[in-house]
């Protein structure tokens, strides 16, 4: 997840950025204060911009997604219009200029290396001394009169108020949790009601971060294709079908952890995800050994093997969730992983000697 001067440069995990803030596509034009040409940004997403959303969502040049760090303009703003602040992940960036047609608005982009505003506030990019720096490389008091910064809520974690004030005499608020709520937020005089304080993750926004899931997940196909060869030897008759009743379970297990369980997230029992995962995993390994009707021992075997598989996927979810702080995610990943190794390879022990045993 991530969002993103005219006046600084910006560098993104790709690498800098190339030219200024007035090459990039959504400037059309620009806005005159201080004495200086400040980029005017497009409210309306092109198709360009839909589909390098999508392909970020597939997890295709999404470091290198980021826009130039600085001040960008709404509409025709003034001294007194209101100051958005967000990341320069251009995938934030773009879910909030798209929110404000028909409003006059000033929008602060800070260098969070092309993260999204979350995300960052928790690295620290999205922090008190990157929102300072910005604001003075920017001339933002010279801008603007009313002295008020609008953060998003989800970026609190990472800026002390107090602080700002003091360093630059700016007045922090944040406001809603998601952009879609900015026009009403700011209609309303910067108030929020409890629906804009409400952090979801319902089914839309998990099965958004299941396809960068799935990609990372697919390099496993040349093992589980490696060892679904190896599991069916000898090259003798029913080897294709020895080879599919291993490979079908394990294939199925990365299905099952990168879109099955976000879609089923909030109804696994346990809090920590590796033992959701787990219980799916459970699942789909006995489901699936029935419906290639394996024996019990191979059951045993294929339900311990694909149990770890999904448990390790599924923890992957931990950074895109709500659900989980990053001190909680880590403390899980040391936590699970041995058990899961332990799983594994007592699931292929079971297997080689099922085998052995022509179960």
């Amino acid at each position: 997840m991530r969002q993103e001067t005219s006046c600084g440069c910006g560098v993104g995990p790709g690498g800098p950025l190339k030219g200024t803030a007035f090459d990039q596509e959504f400037v059309e034009g620009s806005v005159a204060a201080d004495g200086i040409r400040i980029p005017a940004v497009s409210t309306r997403l092109t198709r360009r911009d839909i589909l390098g959303g999508r392909k970020v969502r597939w997890d295709m040049g999404r470091m290198g997604y980021s826009v130039r760090p600085g001040l960008y303009a709404v509409g025709k703003p003034g001294s007194g219009s209101p100051v958005l602040v967000t990341a320069n992940y251009k995938l934030s960036f773009d879910a909030l200029r798209k929110e404000l047609a028909g409003i006059d608005a000033w929008i602060l982009v800070l260098d969070t290396k092309g993260i999204n505003v979350w995300c960052a506030a928790g690295k620290g990019t999205f922090g008190t001394e990157e929102l300072l720096h910005r604001i003075a490389a920017v001339g933002l008091d010279g801008v603007v009169s009313h002295g008020t910064l609008i953060l998003p809520q989800l970026g609190a974690s990472g800026v002390s108020a107090p602080e700002v004030k003091k360093g630059s005499g700016f007045r922090v608020v944040y406001g809603p949790v998601r952009a879609a709520d900015v026009p009403a937020f700011l209609a309303a005089g910067m108030k929020k009601d409890d629906a804009m304080r409400k952090v979801r993750f319902d089914l839309a926004d998990r099965m958004a971060v299941a396809p960068v899931e799935l990609r990372h997940a697919l390099p496993y196909l040349l093992a589980f294709l490696a060892a679904s060869g190896l599991a069916a030897v000898p090259f003798s008759a029913g080897y294709a079908w020895r080879f599919f009743s291993v490979f079908f379970p394990l294939f199925g297990s990365l299905l099952v952890g990168t879109m099955v369980f976000p879609a089923l997230l909030p109804y696994l029992p346990f809090q920590a995800f590796c033992l959701k995962g787990a219980v799916l995993g459970i699942l789909w390994g006995i489901g699936s050994s029935l419906a290639m009707g394996l024996g019990a021992l191979q059951t045993a075997a294929v339900t311990l093997a694909v149990m770890p598989v999904v448990a390790y996927i599924a923890m992957n979810f931990t950074g895109a969730s709500t659900y989980t702080c990053q001190t909680g995610a880590e403390l899980e990943v040391r936590r699970g992983l041995i058990p899961m190794a332990a799983s594994l390879v007592l699931g292929i022990g079971l297997f080689v000697a099922s085998r052995a045993m022509g179960a």
